[in-house]
């Protein structure tokens, strides 16, 4: 059971995949920063420091990193397979961005699927009973 001196406190991750994206898109760093700003910006969210960035040899894909006040924002990018995987968290209740109309701008991605996971943060003896479903085969 909550207690009432300690509301509940809940944050959301989007786990982000888009397909069927532009291959030169996915090696464009210059791209990819312009992604990371838009959804920083559109959802105001605050970074701390720079955003960390691998970009692998040859025609390797990107990896990026920004961390962020409301926790962190990472991509990764798979050129080979037309594929970039994003994951946003923010610890605290936030509206989501629109990763596909984004996304099929940005990368011409044909698909996005995004999941959202609700992240609800109590302590143990807080906790409401947990109801466990089984499969029956």
């Amino acid at each position: 059971m909550r207690s009432s001196e300690h509301p509940a406190v809940n944050g959301t991750e989007w786990i982000v995949d888009a397909r069927g994206c532009s291959a030169e898109s996915l090696r464009s760093l210059d791209q990819l920063r312009a992604l990371l700003e838009q959804i920083i910006s559109d959802l105001d969210l605050r970074t701390i420091g720079e955003t960390h960035w691998h970009q692998f040899p040859g025609s390797g894909g990107i990896t990026g990193l920004c961390l962020l006040t409301e926790s962190h924002l990472a991509l990764h990018t798979f050129p080979e397979h037309g594929s970039l995987c994003l994951n946003l968290f923010c610890c605290r209740p936030h509206k989501q961005w629109d990763f596909e109309r984004g996304l099929a701008k940005l990368f011409s991605a044909s698909t996005v699927d995004v999941q959202a996971v609700l992240r609800d943060y109590v302590s143990s003896e807080e906790q409401e009973p947990a109801l466990h479903l089984r499969e029956s085969r």
